[in-house]
C-alpha cells in the first residue's frame, strides 16, 4: 500500500506521522547500536585491519570519527558485555537501553543520559529517563545538573585545597576601525555583566515605521554592549528591567545565608559559595519574598494589567524562569503572563500569574497549549496532538521545591522530580538579595 500525498493530510495526522515513523526509525537505530557493540566484541576491526571500529566506520558508512566514536560510546552503554567465562552483563544504562529498544530515544538523548549519569547513583537512571522521553537532550543535561545538586549538596565539603579565584580577563585589539573585544569574567562578574546587557539587547518593538527588529542575537547585544557605554558615562539613567531597576539577584535560605552554609543561586541559576553571598549581601538590601511583607502589593486584581515589580519578585522565586516545561530562560528573560486572560477578566495577582519567555509566552497564545494553576503552582497541559491524555506537565529544571511530595509521586511524565530527590520537608519562601 503506497504512501499518502502529504498535501491531502491534515495538520495532526502530518504530525502523527512524523513521530510514528521517527519512532520507528529510533528502532532501527537501536538494532544498528547492537550489532557495532558485536562487531567491537568479537574483534572485527583488527580482523580487518584496522586501528579500532571507529576507522572502519568511518569507510563504512561515511561518518565522521567523533559520529563513529559517539555511536560506538552508545552501543557500549546499551550492551549486555560478555565475561572470559562466558556470561553475560547488565548493560551500563540498562533503562535507557529498554527505552531506546521501543523507540523513545534518539541517539543524542543515550549520549546525554550517558553523560548525566555519570555524577549520579544507578538509582536515578530511571526518573532521568522518564525526563529524557519528554524532553530534549538538552533539558535532559540540565535536569541531570540539578539533580546531582539535590543530591549531593547536604553533603561535607571536601578538604581539598581551596582553588584558586578565577581571574577574570579582558583583551581589546583595534582592527581597521573597529575595537575588537574578548573578555572571560568569573560567574558573578559574569551574572551583573547580563543583568545589565540583557534589557538593553531585547528586540525593539515592531513599529509601521521601522517595521519588526531583524538583528541578530549577536547584532542586538553588540548594540547594546554599545548603549552599556554611553549609559555608563550617564550613571544616574540606567535602564529599568522587570519594573526595577537593573540589580543582580541571590536566592538562598535566610538561615543558610546567616549560618554561611550551602549555596546562593544568581540570576543565571549558576551557584556560588554562601561565603561569596554574605559578602555580597554586606552592600545590598535583603527583600523577603512573602506574600503581604511590609505590605508589598502582591495581588492588585483589576486594577491594573502590568505586574508591579512586588509580584515579579514572588513569580521569580516560584518559577525560578521560564516556567514551561524544559525551559531554561531565566528570571529576566521572561514576561509575567495572566494565566487567564486580561481580556477575560483575569486579575493582576500572583495565583493568576506565570513566567514565560517570549519564545513561550507567544506559543501559549497561539497554539493548544493551556496552563492552569493547580494548589497555586502552573502546570502545563499539552495539545491532543502530542499527548491524547494531555497529561500535566511542569518545569523540573526551575521547580524541584515546588510541590507536596504526594504530588511529586504522582505527576506525569517529567513534569515532577522524583521524591526520593528532595529534601523534606517543604522549604519556606526565599529571601533574595538585590
Amino acid at each position: 500500500m503506497s504512501e499518502p500525498d502529504p498535501c491531502l493530510l491534515s495538520t495532526d495526522e502530518l504530525l502523527s506521522g512524523v513521530v510514528s515513523e521517527v519512532v520507528e526509525i529510533r528502532v532501527r537505530e537501536h538494532a544498528v547500536l547492537r550489532k557495532l557493540a558485536e562487531l567491537d566484541r568479537r574483534g572485527a576491526a583488527e580482523e580487518l585491519g584496522y586501528k579500532d571500529l571507529p576507522q572502519v566506520l568511518r569507510h563504512a558508512v561515511r561518518w565522521d570519527l567523533k559520529t563513529a566514536r559517539q555511536w560506538l560510546a552508545n552501543a557500549h552503554a546499551l550492551s549486555h558485555d560478555i565475561t572470559p567465562t562466558g556470561s553475560r552483563l547488565e548493560p551500563d544504562l540498562p533503562v535507557t537501553a529498554v527505552a531506546v529498544a521501543e523507540g523513545t530515544l534518539s541517539a543524542d538523548h543515550i549520549s546525554a543520559v550517558a553523560e548525566v549519569m555519570k555524577k549520579l547513583p544507578a538509582a536515578a537512571e530511571a526518573p532521568v529517563v522518564e525526563f529524557a522521553q519528554a524532553h530534549e537532550p538538552s533539558a535532559v543535561r540540565s535536569f541531570g545538573k540539578e539533580l546531582a545538586y539535590r543530591l549531593y549538596q547536604d553533603d561535607p565539603e571536601p578538604r581539598d585545597t581551596e582553588p584558586a579565584p578565577p581571574t577574570n580577563q579582558h583583551v581589546m585589539r583595534w582592527k581597521g576601525e573597529c575595537l575588537e573585544i574578548w573578555a572571560k569574567l568569573d560567574k558573578i562578574t559574569g551574572a551583573k555583566y547580563e543583568a545589565l546587557l540583557d534589557p538593553l539587547a531585547k528586540p525593539r518593538a515592531e513599529t509601521p515605521e521601522e517595521g519588526p527588529d531583524l538583528r541578530t542575537r549577536s547584532e542586538r547585544e553588540g548594540d547594546a554592549l554599545a548603549e552599556l557605554v554611553d549609559l555608563m558615562l550617564r550613571a544616574d539613567q540606567l535602564p529599568e528591567h522587570g519594573g526595577e531597576p537593573v540589580s543582580l539577584t541571590l536566592t538562598m535560605r535566610y538561615e543558610d545565608l546567616v549560618n554561611q552554609e550551602g549555596q546562593a543561586m544568581l540570576d543565571n541559576r549558576e551557584r556560588i559559595p554562601a561565603a561569596e553571598a554574605r559578602q555580597l549581601a554586606c552592600n545590598a538590601g535583603i527583600i523577603p519574598l512573602v506574600l503581604g511583607e511590609r505590605s508589598q502589593p502582591m495581588d492588585i486584581g483589576r486594577k491594573a494589567r502590568t505586574f508591579p515589580a512586588a509580584i515579579r519578585r514572588v513569580l521569580a522565586a516560584r518559577d525560578q524562569g521560564c516556567a514551561f516545561p524544559g525551559c531554561e530562560r531565566p528570571p529576566k528573560h521572561c514576561d509575567a503572563h495572566h494565566v487567564r486572560f486580561w481580556s477575560n477578566g483575569g486579575g493582576t495577582s500572583v495565583d493568576n500569574a506565570v513566567l514565560l519567555c517570549r519564545n513561550h509566552h507567544r506559543l501559549i497564545h497561539h497554539s493548544e497549549w493551556e496552563i492552569r494553576m493547580v494548589q497555586g503552582l502552573p502546570r502545563f497541559y499539552p495539545p491532543g496532538w502530542l499527548d491524547p491524555d494531555r497529561a500535566a506537565r511542569r518545569n523540573v529544571l526551575h521547580a524541584f521545591e515546588g510541590a507536596e511530595p504526594e504530588t511529586r509521586r504522582t505527576d506525569s511524565l517529567g513534569t515532577l522530580t522524583p521524591s526520593w530527590v528532595l529534601p523534606q520537608p517543604r522549604p519556606q519562601p526565599a529571601p533574595a538579595l538585590v
